[in-house]
């Protein structure tokens, strides 16, 4: 379980960094130096910079529900059941990014409730220890 716990939050300290990089370094020098001072004006974010924000808002929202529930699993030493669910979360949300800026219909939100499959999977597994 700390394998998956670990690489969610690799996956969102990577997700958090990636759009204010894109917003910053787009516009050469001006944006970087914009970047630099105290940012009351940030300049605009291109559309796949917000795709990208958007995708990390999301994890960060979905990390309320897993990472408790991670973590619950791991102290009570739950089945299996727990494992791939976690595993199941995280790969979904590897793959959730790239359907998200990909743009295509229907796939961000089939790859989202996958995700949100291994919570539940997560939750089962801790009630039925407890």
């Amino acid at each position: 379980m700390q394998v998956w716990i670990v690489a969610i939050l690799i996956l969102y300290f990577v997700q958090v960094v990636i759009a204010p990089t894109m917003r910053y370094t787009a516009g050469g020098r001006k944006t970087v130096w914009i970047a630099m001072g105290n940012r009351d004006n940030p300049p605009e974010m291109s559309p796949l910079a917000a795709r990208f924000d958007r995708a990390g808002v999301n994890l960060q929202e979905a990390l309320f529900l897993f990472l408790p529930l991670a973590l619950l699993a791991e102290m009570q030493g739950a089945a299996a059941l727990a494992l791939q669910g976690a595993m199941v979360f995280v790969i979904a949300r590897v793959i959730y990014v790239p359907a998200y800026i990909a743009g295509i219909p229907g796939l961000r939100s089939a790859v989202w409730m996958v995700g949100h499959v291994g919570i539940i999977m997560i939750g089962f597994a801790i009630f039925r220890v407890g």
